[in-house]
C-alpha cells in the first residue's frame, strides 16, 4: 500500500496513475488478487441488479409475487400476452442491431478459448439487457448467462484497460465468471471451479486465491443487497446403502441421455423455427406464445425454475407428476432458445434433475428401498453435469445447495458416470455444442487461439533464393559456387511458383549438367496459404513428409518458404507456454 500512495503522490494525471496501478499488477501478484476482488465486487453487483429487475418484471405475470416457477396458476390471458409483448420487443431489438451490421457477441468460453480474454463491454450489456428481457417476461431459461456475460467483461475490461498480460485477462475473465455464478447460487466453491472448468480451462493452486477471493466477494455483495434465498430444509439420508450405488450410476447415465436429448433438442427447435417462421424478428414471439400456451397447463415451467426446483427437493413429485413436469419443462425450455430468447439451461437443468431423479426413485422403489431424497440430489447434479459440463462444478453446487455433505460419494458418482457418459456419445456440452454448431471447435476456455493468430504468413521467410524452372543443372552450381543455399525456389517465366528443390539435387554427380532444374523437381503443386494456422502448417507437412513449402498467394505468386523444423519448433514453444500458464506457473511470483 505504501508503494501505491508513493506512486500516487508523485504521478498527478490519471494516466499516469494507471500507468501505476499497471506497474504494481504486473510486479507483485498481490495487486492482481486486489484487482480480482474489484471484479468480484462488480460482479456481485450486477447480479443484484439483473435479480431486482427481473423479480420486478415478473409483477407483468403474477402482481405480488416474483417468483413464477413456483406458482400453483397463471392467469391464461397473462401467460400469452407477456412472453409474447417480450418475445416481440426481443425480436425488433434483435432486428436492429443486424441492421447496424452489430457483430455476434462473444461469451467467456470464447473469449478465453480464441481472443486471450478479449470481450466487448458494450456487447456484454446488450446480451445482459436481452437475458433480463427474455426472463423477465417468463421465458423458460435462466439468468446465468446474463451474469456471466457482464461479470466476465467487467474482468475482461479491467484486464486490458490496465495492458495487462494475456494469461492475467483470461484469469480476471474468470474472476468475473466465479463471482457471477458463486454469487446466484449462493455457492462460493461451485463458482470457483465453474471457473476453472469451463471458462479458465484447467485448475492450477496459484490461480485459486483470485478465483476464490472474487467469488467470495461477489457473494459478499449479494448478501448485503439481500438478493438471495433461505437454505433449503430437506430430510437428507445419514448413509448411502451400497446396493444403492449401481443403481445411482445407472441414474446418471439415464441423465445423460436426457441432456444430450435436449441439447439436440434446442438445435432441431432452431431449425424448425429458422423454416417455419421466416421473419427472424417474428420467431421469438412464436416462440413465447407456446411457452406460455405449456404455462397454462403448468405455471412451474415459467422462468428458470429455481423455485420448482426447490420445491421438488423438499416434497418430490409422484412418477407421472414427475414425467409430465420434466416433458413440459424440457419442451418450453427447447422452443425458448429455438425461437431465438436469450439464456441459459443452467438454472433449467437443475430442476430437470430434480424431476428426473424423482421419476428414477418411483421406477427403482419396488426394486430397493432407495431413499427418495438421494435420487432427487443426485439426478439434479447428474443432469446438470450433462448439459452444463463441468462434474467437479455440479458437485459442489449440489452439495453446497442442499447441505448434503454426507451424500458426496453418490453425488459424485452419478456425476461422473453421467460426464462420461456425455463424452463418450455426444462429445460436448450445451456451451460446446452451440459453438459446434456455429463451426468452433472449441471445447472448453484453454487458449487455443494462438494457433490462430499464428499463422503461416507470420512464421515464413521471405528472403529467398529464387531461379528461373528452365535453368540448367551447371548454371546453377555456377551462380551458387561460392554459397549454397539449403532450399531453391523455382518459378516460370510469370514468376508463378514451379517447385520447391533441394541443393543437395544439384550437387550430385547421377544428375546431368545441361537438365533444366524444372526436370529434376518434383512438383506436385503442394503449397501453403498466409493465411494458413499453424495447425494448417503441421498438418500439411505430415501429408507431404516434406521438409519444407512454399508459401504462395491465390495466383500462385511466391510469398516465402516455411521449414517443418522451425514449424515444429515454434508449436513447441507455444504449447510450453499454454502449459506453464495453465499450470499457474506464471502466478506464482
Amino acid at each position: 500500500m505504501t508503494a501505491l500512495l508513493d506512486h500516487l503522490r508523485t504521478h498527478k494525471t490519471p494516466s499516469r496513475w494507471l500507468a501505476a496501478l499497471r506497474a504494481l499488477v504486473r510486479t507483485d501478484s498481490l495487486w492482481l488478487i486486489v484487482l480480482a476482488a474489484i471484479t468480484g465486487i462488480l460482479a456481485g453487483l450486477a447480479v443484484s441488479l439483473i435479480t431486482f429487475t427481473t423479480l420486478l418484471a415478473h409483477n407483468m405475470l403474477a402482481p405480488g409475487y416474483k417468483r413464477l416457477s413456483g406458482l400453483e396458476h397463471v392467469a391464461p390471458w397473462r401467460a400469452l400476452l407477456v412472453p409474447a409483448t417480450g418475445g416481440l420487443l426481443l425480436g425488433l431489438w434483435h432486428y436492429a442491431l443486424q441492421r447496424h451490421n452489430r457483430h455476434r457477441p462473444v461469451d467467456p468460453i470464447e473469449a478465453n478459448a480464441l481472443h486471450g480474454g478479449r470481450m466487448s463491454l458494450r456487447d456484454s450489456l446488450i446480451v445482459t439487457g436481452q437475458t433480463i428481457l427474455s426472463n423477465g417476461c417468463g421465458i423458460s431459461l435462466g439468468l446465468e448467462a446474463g451474469f456471466s456475460q457482464i461479470g466476465s467483461a467487467f474482468g475482461s475490461r479491467i484486464g486490458r484497460n490496465l495492458r495487462m498480460h494475456r494469461a492475467d485477462v483470461r484469469l480476471l475473465v474468470g474472476c468475473g465468471a466465479a463471482g457471477a455464478i458463486g454469487s446466484a447460487f449462493d455457492a462460493p466453491l461451485a463458482g470457483a471451479f465453474y471457473a476453472f472448468e469451463l471458462i479458465i480451462g484447467s485448475y492450477a493452486f496459484p490461480l485459486l486465491a483470485p478465483v476464490a477471493c472474487a467469488s467470495l466477494c461477489a457473494l459478499a455483495v449479494v448478501h448485503l443487497t439481500g438478493e438471495t434465498l433461505p437454505a433449503i430444509t430437506m430430510t437428507i439420508p445419514q448413509d448411502v446403502p451400497p446396493l444403492a450405488y449401481p443403481l445411482l450410476a445407472v441414474l446418471g447415465a439415464i441423465s445423460a441421455l436426457i441432456g444430450v436429448t435436449l441439447m439436440k433438442s434446442a438445435a432441431y427447435a432452431e431449425q424448425v423455427f429458422a423454416t417455419c417462421v421466416r421473419p427472424v424478428w417474428l420467431r421469438p414471439m412464436v416462440g413465447g406464445l407456446l411457452v406460455g400456451g405449456l404455462a397454462i397447463l403448468s405455471p412451474t415451467v415459467l422462468s428458470s425454475g429455481h423455485i420448482a426446483m426447490r420445491a421438488g427437493l423438499v416434497n418430490p413429485p409422484l412418477f407421472w407428476a414427475a414425467i409430465g413436469l420434466l416433458l413440459l419443462k424440457a419442451a418450453a425450455s427447447t422452443l425458448s432458445i429455438g425461437s431465438g430468447f436469450r439464456g441459459g439451461l443452467f438454472f433449467a437443468s437443475l430442476y430437470l434433475g430434480v424431476l428426473t431423479g424423482a421419476a428414477f426413485a418411483s421406477v427403482v422403489t419396488p426394486i430397493m428401498d432407495i431413499s427418495l431424497a438421494l435420487c432427487t440430489v443426485a439426478g439434479m447434479c447428474a443432469l446438470a453435469t450433462a448439459i452444463i459440463g463441468g462434474p467437479l462444478t455440479m458437485i459442489l453446487l449440489t452439495l453446497e445447495t442442499t447441505h448434503s455433505a454426507n451424500l458426496t460419494a453418490a453425488v459424485a458418482l452419478t456425476a461422473l458416470v453421467a460426464s462420461f457418459t456425455v463424452k463418450r456419445i455426444f462429445g460436448y456440452s450445451f456451451a460446446t455444442w452451440r459453438f459446434h454448431l456455429r463451426g468452433e471447435n472449441i471445447r472448453s476456455g484453454v487458449d487455443v487461439g494462438w494457433m490462430r493468430t499464428l499463422t503461416v504468413g507470420r512464421m515464413m521467410r521471405t528472403q529467398l533464393d529464387l531461379l528461373d524452372a528452365s535453368t540448367t543443372v551447371a548454371n546453377a552450381r555456377t551462380i551458387f559456387a561460392g554459397r549454397m543455399p539449403r532450399y531453391i525456389v523455382l518459378h516460370d517465366g510469370y514468376n508463378h511458383y514451379a517447385g520447391l528443390l533441394e541443393s543437395n539435387l544439384i550437387q550430385s554427380i547421377a544428375i546431368a549438367p545441361d537438365q533444366p532444374l524444372a526436370a529434376i523437381v518434383d512438383n506436385d503443386g503442394e503449397v501453403l496459404s498466409p493465411d494458413y494456422s499453424i495447425g494448417h502448417a503441421v498438418a500439411a507437412f505430415e501429408r507431404t513428409a516434406r521438409p519444407a513449402l512454399a508459401v504462395t498467394d491465390k495466383d500462385g505468386r511466391i510469398l516465402g518458404i516455411l521449414s517443418e523444423r522451425y514449424v515444429l519448433r515454434r508449436y513447441a514453444e507455444e504449447l510450453e507456454r499454454t502449459r506453464r500458464e495453465l499450470a499457474g506457473e506464471k502466478h506464482g511470483k
